[in-house]
């Protein structure tokens, strides 16, 4: 029974950490090879909070997982994705 109880709270509290997460998705013009996807998840990555980064090469999507309180700005995104040169054409904030 304790067993049983255990897993629970841990069941629980976990689904509480990953509903804190904040998911963005971000349309991206250029995006052609691994290299590209590559370079654009390490830039990504390096900003505090981000934890996953996903490029989708085929339909230009940038998916990126980050911790509540992490706040991307579509100013920031197209300055990122245009020194790294690719268009930033948008970005939307996913529900948890």
């Amino acid at each position: 029974m304790k067993r049983m109880m255990m897993i629970l709270v841990l069941l629980l509290w976990s689904g509480m950490v990953l509903a804190a997460d904040i998911r963005y998705q971000m349309r991206v013009d250029g995006l052609a090879c691994p290299y590209c996807a590559y370079g654009i998840e390490k830039k990504l990555k390096a900003i505090p909070g981000v934890e996953q980064v996903e490029v989708d090469l085929d339909r230009g999507l940038v998916m990126v997982r980050a911790k509540e309180g992490t706040e991307l700005t579509e100013p920031d995104m197209r300055t990122l994705f245009r020194d790294a040169g690719f268009t930033f054409r948008s970005m939307k904030v996913l529900a948890p």
